[in-house]
């Protein structure tokens, strides 16, 4: 009897990492670290801090990520996107009429957009009127808000991840009590951030598995001196989905051993794994 031949293989579950790196070009071995940890198919960087012509294309090259889309300038924010998976649809948009280079996103195969975001800080005083750094992060929320609402569909595949500074629930930081008054979880900008998930129904890509009782941070301050003993963490970093993904996630982890690289960024990888998108 002739053997039957081998049907097509299925498609493979794809894995996304985030992590704003602050500089990458001082994150070389802690960049080979989360990719020997997760291998992950597309990484997302934030406050990369390099111009274009100086991001350290061989490293990627060498790992793999032969497809890559960047936005950077000099010693500030900056966005990348790596991947061995290939994309299309060079999406940039500039929020707030300031050319920043804090979005940059890819239409992956299945037709899922994934948009890579790095959202202001938004300095140290939570009041508009006399800080102009935090009026700016809550425009550009607004407007991240009303994009997503003005292109809302049920069918839409939607991945947004990034540095949000913005820690939405009450178990995203150390204590809720005390820094209600502190920028990245006053009650301002967690109205804003809910108002910009609930624009096109995000679900949380994280919080779909740890639930919301649960401790969770992905950001300690480089003030600590020792951040592991007083873990006063904030979860800053996010990957997002819309409905018509949510059943397909799969995993979700936060790799706080990158806290220790040597340098360390500030921040950790998020990595989420979901089932594959089929056209």
């Amino acid at each position: 009897m002739p053997k039957a031949k081998p049907g097509p293989a299925s498609p493979a579950p794809w894995r996304v990492l985030t992590w704003n790196v602050n500089s990458i070009r001082l994150r070389g071995e802690g960049v080979k670290d989360v990719v020997g940890r997760y291998s992950p198919d597309v990484i997302c960087l934030q406050e990369t801090k390099v111009t274009d012509d100086l991001f350290p294309h061989e490293l990627f090259d060498t790992l793999g990520y032969t497809h890559r889309v960047i936005r950077g300038q000099p010693g500030y924010n900056g966005v990348a996107i790596a991947s061995r998976i290939p994309f299309s649809a060079d999406h940039r948009r500039v929020f707030c009429s300031k050319d920043d280079c804090r979005h940059i996103g890819v239409t992956l195969p299945g037709g899922v957009e994934l948009h890579n975001f790095y959202i202001p800080a938004g300095g140290d005083i939570p009041d508009r009127t006399v800080n102009d750094k935090f009026g700016h992060k809550l425009d550009f929320v607004a407007e991240m808000t009303d994009w997503f609402a003005e292109r809302r569909q049920r069918d839409n595949r939607i991945v947004i991840v990034g540095d949000f500074n913005i820690a939405p629930l009450e178990n995203d930081v150390w204590s809720h009590k005390q820094l209600l008054k502190i920028v990245s979880h006053t009650p301002i900008e967690l109205e804003a951030i809910e108002k910009m998930r609930a624009a096109h129904d995000f679900v949380d890509g994280v919080r779909h598995f740890v639930p919301a009782d649960q401790k969770l941070y992905s950001w300690w301050s480089y003030r600590n001196r020792d951040w592991k003993a007083s873990d006063r963490g904030r979860r800053l970093d996010h990957v997002w989905v819309t409905p018509a993904l949510q059943d397909r996630l799969m995993a979700a982890e936060i790799y706080k051993p990158a806290r220790d690289h040597s340098p360390p960024s500030d921040h950790v990888p998020v990595v989420v794994t979901l089932a594959p998108v089929v056209e």
